[in-house]
C-alpha cells in the first residue's frame, strides 16, 4: 500500500481493505505480517520459551505425520491464505493429504486441516481472539492453543461454525487431541 494512498484514507476517513497482491509488496523487513479481513496486523518476533514449544511439537507433529502419511506439516511462516483479504501465518500447520491440493508454490490455500498458535505474550490476545473467530469463520476444523508457560495445551474442533473444546491437556498430563486418535503429547515435553 502506498504511502500516498493511506494519506488519503486518513484525510478521508475511509478504511483501506488490503489484499493479498498488497501483502505480496509488503518489505521483507523481519516483521511478521498478516491480514486479517483486510486489516494489515503486525506482532514483533516471539520470545524463546515461545520457539522452543513451536519447535518442539513441530519435530513431534511432522515425525507422526510421515510415519504414518498423514499429509505434510509446516512451521511458520507459511502463508494461509483463506481469501483474497485473509492471510495468517500460524505457528504450525497441518494439512491432511485429501486437502493436500491447497498446498501450493505460495503457501497454503485454503483452510488447512489444523492450525497450532502458541501463545506468548504479544499474541495471546490475537491468537485466542480474531484468529481464533477467522479460523473458524473459514471452516479449519481443528485448532489448538498451546500455553508454553502453564505449560498447557487446548484442542478445539470446529462444531456448527464455531470451536468447541475438544481436550485440555496440562503439564505432565499426556494425552491425544483432535485430529490424532493415537499421536499422545505431553505440555510439559514441549517446554526446558
Amino acid at each position: 500500500m502506498s504511502d500516498r494512498l493511506a494519506s488519503m484514507a486518513r484525510e478521508t476517513g475511509t478504511r483501506i481493505i488490503l489484499t493479498y497482491r498488497d501483502y505480496e509488496a509488503l518489505p521483507a523487513d523481519g516483521r511478521r505480517y498478516e491480514l486479517h479481513e483486510g486489516n494489515l496486523a503486525v506482532t514483533p518476533a516471539p520470545g524463546t520459551l515461545h520457539q522452543r514449544a513451536v519447535g518442539m511439537l513441530y519435530r513431534l507433529l511432522s515425525q507422526y505425520a510421515e510415519a504414518h502419511r498423514l499429509g505434510d506439516v509446516f512451521v511458520s511462516p507459511v502463508d494461509c491464505i483463506l481469501s483474497n483479504a485473509t492471510v495468517v501465518q500460524p505457528d504450525i500447520v497441518y494439512v491432511e493429504s485429501s486437502r493436500s491440493s491447497l498446498v501450493s508454490p505460495r503457501g497454503i490455500e485454503g483452510p488447512p486441516t489444523l492450525v497450532i498458535e502458541v501463545l506468548s505474550p504479544s499474541s495471546a490476545p490475537i491468537d485466542q481472539g480474531i484468529k481464533r473467530e477467522l479460523y473458524a469463520r473459514y471452516g479449519i476444523p481443528y485448532y489448538w492453543i498451546v500455553a508454553p508457560d502453564g505449560p498447557s495445551i487446548e484442542g478445539y474442533t470446529l462444531a456448527g461454525g464455531a470451536f468447541r473444546l475438544a481436550a485440555c491437556l496440562a503439564r505432565e498430563e499426556g494425552g491425544c487431541l483432535p485430529p490424532f486418535p493415537d499421536f499422545t503429547v505431553v505440555p510439559a515435553s514441549l517446554v526446558p
